[in-house]
Parts: structure tokens; sequence; C-alpha cells
């Protein structure tokens, strides 16, 4: 499982040794954060990948690890099995146009893009977890007023 860190600039993906050696990346992947346009979670993952894998390692069902290339496009995807994912499109990236990565830390991620955090990197769950909790206000009901006669 990937861990997701995040400051002011950039997101980092940490990627394990064995998730390095499926993907063919020697690094730990880095995106300006305002290159991030748009993030969805999903319950499948499968369903979003386009085009066909480049470096990499796809196994149908079971995993997709690596560079997956379409026509125009470049994703960096990271599908283990049936797991909650998250989808990140990206505008203005260099390498990717679209970041598919299997991790239980989606609906952190989405919340932790919203805060304004350190200049230091920090996990996207404990950044989401010390968010203030929003309060929402109880909605008034409309006055019923009775017609005059």
């Amino acid at each position: 499982m990937v861990t997701l860190l995040l400051d002011q600039t950039q997101l980092e993906i940490v990627l394990s040794p064995i998730e390095r050696a499926s993907t063919f990346h020697r690094r730990n992947l880095r995106i300006v954060r305002k290159h991030i346009t748009k993030v969805q979670l999903t319950d499948d993952a499968w369903t979003w990948l386009r085009g066909v894998p480049g470096p990499g390692t796809y196994i149908p069902g079971v995993l997709a690890a690596g560079t997956w290339k379409g026509a125009g496009t470049t994703d960096f995807v990271l599908i283990r099995r049936r797991r909650p994912s998250v989808v990140i499109d990206l505008d203005g990236d260099e390498q990717y146009q679209r970041l598919i990565l299997t991790t239980r830390h989606g609906l952190s991620l989405t919340q932790a893009l919203r805060l304004e955090v350190s200049d230091r990197p920090a996990d996207v769950v404990d950044i989401a977890s010390t968010a203030p909790i929003p309060v929402q206000k109880p909605r008034s009901r409309p006055v019923i007023r009775p017609r005059p006669a």
C-alpha cells in the first residue's frame, strides 16, 4: 500500500521496494500540488485503465503497476485486486496525465488537499486527522402562514 505525503508544494507517493520493482520506478513519485486538478474515489480502479501497459507489471484482475500509455496520454498505475482506489487527474505535469492508486487513504487525501499544510511533508492521514471538524448549521424550516381570507 502506497504512502501519500503532502506538503505545501507537492504530493509524494512513497513506493515500497516491491512496488518499485513492479512499477519499474527507482524513485518515489513527486507531483507538484498545483498540477492536481481532480481527485476521485473509486471502488473499481480497473475501469479507469486506458491504453496499454508500458514498462511495468500486468496480471489481469490481480495487479497493474507501472506506466500505461494511450493515445496522447501517459498514466501511472498501481492497482491491486478490487480494493478502494483514488484517481488523480493532472494538468501541466511533464510525465503523467493521471495517477490511479490503490489506497485506503483516498478520503484522507481529498481532505488534506483542501487544507493549508506545513512546508514539511506529512502523511495525509495525519493531516486529515488534525483538521477541524466542520460544523453544519441546522437548517431552518420555512414558516407556513395561512393566507388571509
